[in-house]
């Protein structure tokens, strides 16, 4: 451009400073203040992310320590919960003398199901003595009292400071030195092992006071509390109201059992505030951002520190890219008009980089949101009456009316008539104490008597729920001026603890209604327990049982096998069955078939052994008379068969005769052929019961011990092959086609060779003997996924009536289909499966449905190395008359 266009382009420019070169300067002056204004944006946009990042961090360590608080509040309720019911239900229960322990350590067993928080639960008199607990061994032990000190008053709670030790043994008294008392703690301490108390006290049916005592594991918190940190780094701090400190997780270097007296929450913010949250020191080194929260019920606090340094990380890597980003604007802007150019893309980068900062801001912002959302509950605020001034949007979850009809309602409006008082009692002005807390029944239309014609119910069905309501009054110089407060609904808690309930109650009644006689004893072998019908076998009373050795109320010589089995089962643990004679009551012995189940607790460790008993006597009684009447039938049989065989042995000499005679007539006859077809027609008849006695004489020798098997291993394909090779000439004479199916691989099987040859002729014999001229005969063999040998032998002949199936492998039975002259002597196919029988087979046989009949013939297979064991399952099946030679 010309320089007197630029001038006139910019006239309020001398024209002295364009041809002094004063352009350059006033480009150099731009940029010079383009660098300034981007470097003050880069120093405003980290200060600003530096403080989003403070922020961000102090309100994810609030949401934990609220998180956190309701957790351990929860939890040290539910173990509260557990002890009043346990109380109501002393209360309730009927205990003589003779039953008290047995039934207070069921009532214990029961209400420690599912609270793996509490490390066990046990109930004591006023004078320390253990009546019963979870811990069988800490019964009858004498508590030190003076280490549970600040006993609660009648009917309620209290939650003790932290104690060192495991249990109550660990209170007990063991001796005395002097006029003082010494406990297992002063004798053997338990470093690094604490437990929290919880003890409550009630009255007994019998007016005795009573103290139920459960000890809550305080790991079972620090590992919640730990879960809950997730990757953070800090430190998570549960304390007492007083500054005992209870668990520590996380980076943190104390020890349980300290004091937190010092730390600034305790030093300046309680009891003041009861929740609150500043960037300053703490337990850990360093600046921390700290955040506590005292338990709505109870005297704990819960203090989360997450280091600063941790929380400002993110922000000094954004803080170096600014720089980058602010030496590379600096650079471009110092250029030419070409590095004016490369500027402005250096900002529009600068402005994405700046885009996306914002965007992850608004997503962290989003999550803690959605986070804060998650914990539902219900808050409220009234004035000193109980009237209310302020709910949030969960009230929907006490009543379907809105927001701003709550607004001026009592609190009690909304329950149902019963708990009225209660919640009335809450807000009384005169107790000035820390939260109150109070459970109550609400309509499911929200809706009390006196309002539910003015506001239209959402749920309609009227059922009652469940909620768990907090107060704590709001103090202004020393006048209590309203009340804040927060309701949670615990409906399924309540109604899965009132079904816990039946439930037990249900599986006691099926334990005690069983006509089994049902015990258990623990792993050191003491009763536990019995039910009705073990009382009634035995004739003993369950109260004179638990608690005594099975061996003292078991004969020396029973005892012995009962201590083995038992030591069995604790050493591979599943399920044990054994037979033994017990004595029953009335002095008889019964056979009695004995189930050991080995029982586990919540740690995988041993609770005992589950025995029951079931009279067997009847079923053995019924086996032995099965056996005689078994030997008679085979003796009987036995007779048979011999008598079968020696009269077949004594008609064979005469048919030899007869044949003879028969077939000289024949040859001398045959000049004469009304002479020759006359001995023709003897000769075929004395063929027919030659046949008739042969057969005879291989059913007698099957089932006597005549008849011997030569067992070995060959290839059924060869065998087959020569049976149907010595029969094609029959196949031949009435036109059948043959279609043989067998293998290519070995098809081996143990078998005597004849015996089986003599199966598969019969089959194939029966086939060519039914199958119309022309038709189709099939033999099929393979191996099924089993690995049983499978043989088919098919025709198309007329089949064999289904209600015949069955019938035609018995002796002397012949299908109604072949009875016309084309049957033989009804012994085949008996013959036939005695053999297959032997050999540990089946066979049956099927129509086809396209004409015809199929015999299967079932054989297991076996490998070369199971020889010795066929041997012996195919003796086992044969009957003692019977002889077998196995062969190799």
């Amino acid at each position: 451009m010309p320089l007197d266009s630029e001038s006139a382009a910019l006239p309020f420019l001398p024209k002295s400073l364009w041809r002094a070169g004063s352009l350059v300067w006033l480009v150099w002056l731009a940029s010079l203040g383009l660098a300034l204004v981007a470097l003050l944006t880069l120093g405003a946009f980290g200060i600003y992310e530096r403080n989003e990042a403070l922020n961000s961090a102090q309100e994810r360590a609030e949401l934990l320590a609220r998180v956190l608080e309701d957790q351990t509040t929860r939890t040290v309720e539910n173990a509260a919960l557990n002890l009043r019911s346990l109380g109501d239900n002393i209360a309730l229960l009927p205990l003589s003398a003779e039953s008290a322990g047995d039934r207070l350590q069921a009532l214990l067993t029961q209400s420690q199901l599912g609270l793996t928080f509490i490390r066990s639960m046990a109930v004591l008199d006023l004078q320390g003595r253990v009546l019963a607990s979870t811990t069988v061994a800490e019964v009858g032990l004498q508590i030190d009292l003076n280490r549970l000190s600040d006993l609660p008053p009648e009917g309620r709670d209290r939650l003790l400071p932290l104690l060192s030790g495991r249990g109550l043994s660990d209170l007990a008294i063991v001796g005395r030195r002097g006029d003082v008392e010494w406990s297992a703690l002063n004798v053997v301490p338990k470093a690094g092992i604490q437990m929290l108390p919880l003890l409550r006290r009630v009255t007994g049916t019998r007016g005795q006071g009573l103290l139920l005592v459960a000890l809550i594991n305080p790991d079972a918190l620090a590992n919640y509390q730990q879960m809950a940190m997730a990757a953070d780094e800090g430190a998570v701090l549960l304390a007492s109201f007083g500054g005992q400190l209870l668990t520590v997780t996380g980076q943190a270097t104390l020890l349980p059992g300290g004091s937190l007296k010092q730390h600034p929450v305790f030093r300046d913010w309680l009891p003041d505030k009861e929740h609150g949250s500043y960037i300053g020191t703490g337990a850990l080194p360093g600046q921390q951002i700290v955040s506590f929260r005292v338990s709505r019920t109870r005297p704990l606090v819960v203090l989360v520190e997450l280091p600063r340094e941790t929380a400002l990380h993110g922000w000094w890597k954004l803080n170096r890219m600014l720089a980058a980003m602010g030496l590379a604007a600096l650079l471009l802007i110092a250029g030419t008009a070409v590095t004016v150019l490369r500027s402005q893309r250096s900002r529009e980068r600068v402005r994405q980089a700046l885009d996306q900062a914002h965007l992850q801001v608004a997503s962290r912002e989003r999550e803690l949101r959605v986070l804060l959302k998650s914990v539902q509950e219900l808050i409220f605020r009234t004035d000193e009456s109980g009237v209310i001034t302020y709910v949030n949007a969960r009230w929907a979850a006490l009543s379907p009316a809105p927001t701003d009809q709550a607004i001026g309602r009592r609190l009690q409006d909304v329950v149902v008539p019963a708990d009225k008082l209660a919640v009335a009692a809450l807000f009384d002005s005169r107790d000035r104490g820390g939260v109150r807390n109070i459970e109550v029944s609400v309509r499911g239309d929200g809706v009390a008597d006196d309002y539910a014609a003015a506001a239209p119910t959402a749920l309609g069905d009227g059922n009652l729920r469940r909620f768990d309501i907090a107060i704590v009054p709001l103090l202004l110089q020393g006048r209590i001026v309203g009340f804040a407060g927060s309701a949670v609904d615990v409906t399924e808690r309540y109604v899965a603890q009132q079904r816990l309930q039946q439930q037990l109650a249900f599986t006691g009644l099926l334990l005690e209604i069983s006509p089994l006689p049902v015990s258990m004893f623990d792993a050191k072998g003491h009763y536990v327990s019995v039910n009705q019908a073990w009382e009634d076998f035995t004739g003993r009373s369950r109260s004179k049982v638990v608690g005594r050795h099975v061996n003292l109320l078991t004969p020396p010589e029973e005892a012995v096998l009962h201590a083995e089995k038992d030591a069995l089962l604790l050493a591979h643990g599943g399920r044990l069955r054994y037979e033994m004679q017990l004595k029953h009551q009335d002095g008889t012995h019964h056979d009695m078939l004995i189930t050991k189940v080995l029982v586990t607790n919540e740690q995988g460790g041993v609770s005992g052994i589950l025995c029951t008993l079931m009279d067997v006597s009847e079923f053995r009684i019924a086996e032995r008379t099965t056996r005689e009447a078994r030997d008679l039938a085979l003796e009987a049989s036995r007779a048979k068969s011999e008598f079968i065989a020696n009269i077949s042995h004594e008609l064979r000499t005469p048919l030899q005769s007869i044949l003879g005679f028969s077939e000289l007539g024949m040859m001398r006859g045959r000049a004469t052929p009304k002479l020759a077809e006359m001995f023709s027609d003897v000769h075929a008849s004395g063929q027919r019961m030659l046949a008739l006695v042969n057969d005879l004489l291989d059913v007698s020798k099957i089932e006597s011990s005549v008849g011997t098997f030569n067992l070995e291993r060959a290839d059924l394909r060869g065998l087959i092959q020569s049976v149907l090779r010595e029969l094609n000439p029959l196949i031949e004479k009435r036109q059948l086609q043959l279609r043989l199916q067998l293998p290519e691989e070995t098809l081996s099987a143990r078998v005597d060779s004849q015996r089986f040859q003599q199966v598969i002729r019969n089959l194939v014999a029966n086939a060519i003997k039914f199958s119309p001229e022309g038709g189709a005969l099939e033999v099929r063999a393979g191996v099924t996924a089993s690995g049983e040998v499978h043989i088919e032998v098919a025709d198309r002949g007329p089949g064999i009536p289904p209600a015949e199936l069955e019938q035609i492998f018995e002796a002397f039975v012949q299908s109604s289909q072949t009875k016309d002259g084309s049957g033989g002597t009804g012994l085949g196919l008996a013959i036939c499966r005695k053999i297959v029988e032997i050999h540990s087979g089946h066979i049956h046989a099927r129509n086809r449905s396209d004409g015809g009949a199929v015999f299967h013939i079932y054989l297991p297979g076996r490998s070369v190395g199971d020889t010795q064991l066929g041997d012996l399952q195919l003796a086992a099946t044969l009957s003692e008359p019977q002889t077998l030679i196995a062969g190799r």
